[in-house]
């Protein structure tokens, strides 16, 4: 069959260990776009974020961002549809983390759809190295105490912290609001020993941001081709008709893909529509 898009991961999978592209990977996915191949990302980062790491490709597709709570057209900054959790959900889980010590950073959209990042003071040390790595991030706005603002759509609320220390806000939250709140908890891949736990929407993932995507491009998931290497990327797998693993992928991704292509550190996307190109010749 021939496929239709393919949706690439970024950080561990297109961008290397540095969260870079190399020059080969800028030049490969280019050339597959002018030739005509619809190519876009799907990762955890707002667009904003993303834009500061793969702005050395011209993307030309909507982009799924915040791990699927939001399709973004970057062609004209504008937000095209989502997921988001509403003020009420929101400041009621604020107030859980506050009672076990801990707030987060607020991720949310305001009334002109601009990305916001709303945070107190960073202390903890998972705060400040995380605070510390986008000082440049014109999102952010520290506050004396954080609040859901009125008319603010919260894209995702994302904890930082030793996993003992996350653990208890977890099993609150999800005894609290089960299923009507997406929790994802995983190991952060550049803060040594810490853990993000974020909260939003329970359609809010990669699995729902794939199908919206795919309905907003007028495409099925069955044409899509994913890459991917953390366990957030489980839903994007779930999703597509066919799952490409970088080397460096998580054993549970890997089991799940039908194709394991070089490591992120190797170009391993860019090779794998380098040899595209050569099975079609």
């Amino acid at each position: 069959m021939q496929h239709k898009a393919y949706v690439t991961d970024l950080d561990g999978t297109l961008l290397n260990s540095e969260q870079k592209l190399t020059p080969y990977t800028v030049q490969v996915i280019t050339d597959a776009m002018n030739r005509g191949i619809v190519i876009s990302f799907a990762t955890a980062r707002g667009y904003i974020s993303a834009a500061g790491v793969v702005a050395d490709i011209s993307w030309k597709y909507p982009l799924i961002l915040y791990n699927g709570a939001l399709i973004y057209d970057s062609v004209r900054h504008k937000v095209i549809d989502g997921y988001w959790l509403d003020s009420g959900t929101s400041g009621e889980i604020i107030s859980i983390g506050r009672s076990h010590g801990i707030t987060p950073f607020h991720f949310s959209l305001d009334e002109a759809d601009c990305e916001r990042v709303m945070h107190e003071p960073p202390t903890r040390s998972g705060d400040v190295e995380f605070y510390n790595s986008r000082l440049n991030d014109e999102r952010f706005r520290e506050v004396e105490q954080l609040e859901c603002p009125a008319g603010h759509r919260t894209v995702v609320m994302s904890y930082i912290g030793r996993l003992e220390e996350l653990e208890p806000l977890h099993q609150e939250v999800l005894e609290r609001f089960g299923s009507a709140v997406h929790i994802h908890f995983m190991k952060d891949i550049y803060i040594q020993d810490h853990y993000f736990l974020e909260f939003s929407h329970p359609d809010a993932n990669k699995h729902q941001g794939l199908k919206l995507w795919a309905q907003l491009m007028g495409l099925d998931t069955e044409d899509i081709v994913v890459f991917g290497d953390h366990l957030n990327d489980l839903g994007l797998f779930a999703a597509a008709g066919t799952r490409v693993a970088v080397e460096n992928a998580q054993e549970e991704l890997k089991a799940m893909a039908q194709h394991i292509a070089a490591s992120n550190n190797d170009d391993g996307v860019a090779l794998f529509f380098a040899n595209l190109y050569t099975r079609e010749r």
